[in-house]
């Protein structure tokens, strides 16, 4: 068993990593928990221009209070037609108190606005764990799609209902929560880590 500490004072999110746990594409079990008393800890500012930075920031931050190693993420939509944007601000895009429907509101006329025909959009995850305040590994994940004129679907949350995936031909609001731990950026990131652990696990035992 390999247990982590989620940098995060979020059940939803704790709840989102273990349903990825669960189903499992290696036989490295994990164990999630949130970090204790995190939001009374001395608070990590995501101020930097790059979802691998923040993650990893955070997860070296945080593990100094941590018995077990420290898992945190950073994670966003990047518009091709905005230059990258909202990118790292994704959650702060239409300010501090907004909506998901304020922040799509805003994405979509910002992309009328912009005059351009391309809709390209990609979602990136950045999984970052930490150890003591050493660095264990930092992997990166991406789903590419475009970005639809207006909503579809009424589930997800943030961008999903604008977010396009051509390979199932949906938003990410119009499928299934298995679909979309499957395909998503955070999926995908995390199957990553799963993959880095079971090789960690193997290379160990074979110099033993």
């Amino acid at each position: 068993m390999t247990a982590f500490l989620l940098a995060s004072s979020n059940p939803g999110k704790l709840r989102e990593y273990r349903e990825l746990a669960a189903t499992a594409v290696t036989d490295v079990p994990i164990e999630l928990d949130l970090l204790p008393s995190f939001d009374q800890l001395p608070k990590f500012e995501e101020s930097a221009p790059t979802f691998a930075e923040n993650a990893a920031g955070k997860a070296l931050h945080y593990s100094r209070f941590a018995d077990h190693a420290v898992l945190a993420d950073d994670s966003g939509l990047e518009v091709r037609a905005l230059g990258g944007a909202p990118g790292v601000q994704s959650a702060r895009y239409a300010g501090p108190n907004a909506s998901d429907a304020d922040r799509i509101g805003k994405l979509l006329n910002e992309l009328c606005a912009s005059g351009s025909n391309e809709r390209s959009a990609r979602f990136v995850c950045v999984i970052a764990v930490a150890e003591r305040g050493r660095m264990i590994c930092v992997l990166s994940a991406a789903a590419e799609g475009e970005i639809l004129m207006s909503p579809r679907g009424a589930g997800g949350f943030g961008y999903d209902p604008v977010f396009y995936f051509l390979p199932l031909k949906k938003t990410f609001a119009e499928i299934s929560p298995e679909e979309k731990n499957s395909c998503s950026h955070r999926g995908q990131a995390f199957q990553k880590l799963q993959e880095f652990l079971a090789s960690s696990q193997s290379n160990v035992a074979a110099n033993r």
